[in-house]
């Protein structure tokens, strides 16, 4: 590989992740004000869950197809374009909007548009990241991402603390949802054929043979479903801390926003460790995952302190290492219908988890402990399964 080669890789990188930093200021910081905007508009309590709960199930179950037709198509901007673009314009929109129909409509568009882009802009990352490392490149993505998704939601508290004017703060993201689309149509010009990126030549032994379905790839998915139902969802972790008066309300967004900050520095850190070690570091996702659900129900503040560093760290290591893996596990042709199918997996299992944890949590919360413990070692099991069987270097 040669030095020319590795910066492109290394600015297409950087590029996609300015285009998800700005997105993520735009959307993340909506995401930080619907529900009580909704309920502004007149919404219940029970159409704003219902709102929320479609939207995920939109932006998830549909990703396996849109990363089909990635495939299928060969033509990756067009669905990161247009994607992108139902994302970070519909969220401006929510401005002008009066009604509480309008604003779902527009909100379920941004989820749709989050749908239509992931799977395509996944695979075109992965061709680059194959370049300077698919840990590191994932990594340096998500550190980018992370940027957005804790700095959009501050600039709303800002703006509402000043003004108290929902229409002004959907308003401002205009600003970023341009920036977006602009950063990523000078990606396009710069880049207009992104799998020219992965050039390293090929070991014919390491060629993976085309069949989505290959025994590796399965059990890697039933790992990450097992895995991704096992962490604790914030939501429920925020409600409990609200009920038990833990900390006092503006401390627990707070909370939220200082484990962004460690996905952040724990997604590089992981990515690194990934380009060294390979598969193996996939362990620390349930492992950490285990050890912070007893730390986050602990009823004492610095056990919860620091389970929510390592509840952090592990969304860090889903959101770049888990990716990073999937072209160690599928042919080059399949990436995009691979990159949908995790994703689908991703979303169905963290519904199913956090719904059952919802459920058990009402009862007991040594229940919704051990139910994430069991969960992690049963990822961990399958972990141990699919790398005795999966031969070559990348395996271990």
């Amino acid at each position: 590989m040669s030095n020319r080669t590795r910066h492109q890789a290394l600015r297409f990188i950087m590029l996609l992740g300015l285009v998800s930093l700005m997105a993520d200021v735009t959307y993340e910081s909506a995401r930080s004000l619907i529900g009580p905007y909704l309920a502004v508009l007149g919404a219940s309590a029970a159409l704003v869950g219902a709102i929320g709960g479609i939207g995920e199930l939109i932006g998830y179950s549909l990703r396996p197809f849109f990363g089909y037709l990635a495939d299928r198509l060969r033509r990756p901007w067009i669905l990161t374009i247009l994607g992108y673009a139902m994302s970070v314009l519909a969220v401006p929109m929510l401005a002008l909007t009066r009604a509480w129909p309008i604003a779902a409509i527009l909100i379920l568009i941004e989820r749709l548009g989050k749908a239509v882009r992931t799977p395509a802009r996944d695979t075109m990352l992965s061709y680059a990241a194959s370049e300077v490392g698919p840990g590191k490149g994932f990594g340096l993505h998500e550190a980018l991402d992370q940027i957005g998704a804790v700095g959009g939601p501050l600039l709303m508290a800002l703006i509402l603390q000043s003004t108290g004017r929902y229409e002004l703060a959907f308003g401002v993201l205009l600003i970023p949802a341009a920036l977006t689309l602009l950063i990523l149509i000078a990606a396009r010009l710069l880049y207009p054929a992104p799998h020219r990126l992965e050039l390293s030549p090929i070991d014919p032994e390491a060629v993976i043979p085309r069949g989505i379905a290959r025994p590796h790839f399965r059990q890697y998915l039933a790992f990450v479903a097992f895995s991704v139902a096992g962490l604790v969802h914030f939501q429920l972790l925020s409600y409990h801390l609200k009920r038990t008066a833990l900390l006092p309300d503006p401390a627990i967004p707070a909370l939220f926003a200082a484990a962004m900050l460690v996905d952040a520095v724990a997604g590089l850190l992981f990515g690194v460790l990934y380009d060294r070690l390979g598969l193996r570091v996939l362990l620390t996702i349930p492992a950490f995952s285990a050890a912070a659900a007893p730390l986050v129900f602990s009823g004492h503040p610095a056990p919860l302190l620091l389970g929510m560093m390592l509840w952090g760290a592990v969304i860090g290591g889903q959101e770049t290492i888990m990716r990073a893996a999937i072209p160690s596990l599928v042919a080059l042709e399949e990436r995009g219908t691979a990159y949908g199918l995790f994703n689908g997996i991703y979303g169905l299992a963290w519904f199913l988890g956090s719904a059952a944890m919802g459920v058990i949590y009402e009862l007991s919360t040594g229940g919704v402990i051990l139910l994430a413990i069991v969960l992690e070692l049963i990822a961990l099991g399958v972990f141990f399964r699919m790398v005795r069987g999966s031969p070559g270097p990348r395996a271990v």
